[in-house]
């Protein structure tokens, strides 16, 4: 089954559709994900380490839930199955923080990130994530630029800081 992504404008409206594969090959057709930071009542922010066969930053540790919006679907929706899909959350209310354009060489994302305080174990599904815990923010901090995060986690990170979140 061929996995179709929303292609959008700069406000977020949908002006089309293209597979996964055209917005990954450095198209920079702009398509949407939601990404949701889970923090325990410590303050601790839960990591998942990403599978290495992954087609984008393979093994690296990055925001808890990330997805990608499927077509047709809200950012919403698409934030609750991912949740649901990469670490078994049901029954949360996240809260939307903000949302900007993340590029890279290969593609070009409207990223919608949301946060919320969660303080059971998350249960990863391990064909999803390889692994995941909670970490101290000065852990976090020790290891910024260098290469054990992905560089979107870490503009994530940058911008939660700037909002007060962390």
């Amino acid at each position: 089954m061929i996995e179709y992504f929303p292609v959008i404008d700069e406000e977020g409206n949908v002006i089309d559709r293209a597979t996964r594969q055209e917005c990954h090959n450095g198209s920079k057709l702009l398509h949407a994900a939601v990404h949701l930071h889970v923090f325990n009542a410590a303050g601790d922010l839960y990591l998942q380490k990403r599978a290495d066969w992954k087609d984008i930053q393979p093994g690296k540790w990055d925001t808890a839930v990330g997805g990608h919006i499927d077509f047709g679907e809200s950012v919403d929706i698409a934030l609750l199955r991912e949740a649901r899909e990469e670490l078994g959350l049901t029954d949360i209310q996240p809260e939307r923080l903000f949302n900007y354009i993340w590029e890279s060489p290969r593609e070009r994302e409207m990223i919608y990130v949301h946060t919320i305080v969660y303080d059971k174990e998350p249960q990863p599904d391990h064909s999803e994530v390889v692994d995941g815990r909670f970490w101290k923010i000065s852990e976090i901090e020790e290891k910024l630029g260098k290469d054990v995060f992905t560089p979107n986690f870490e503009l994530d990170f940058q911008k939660l800081k700037e909002a007060g979140k962390i």
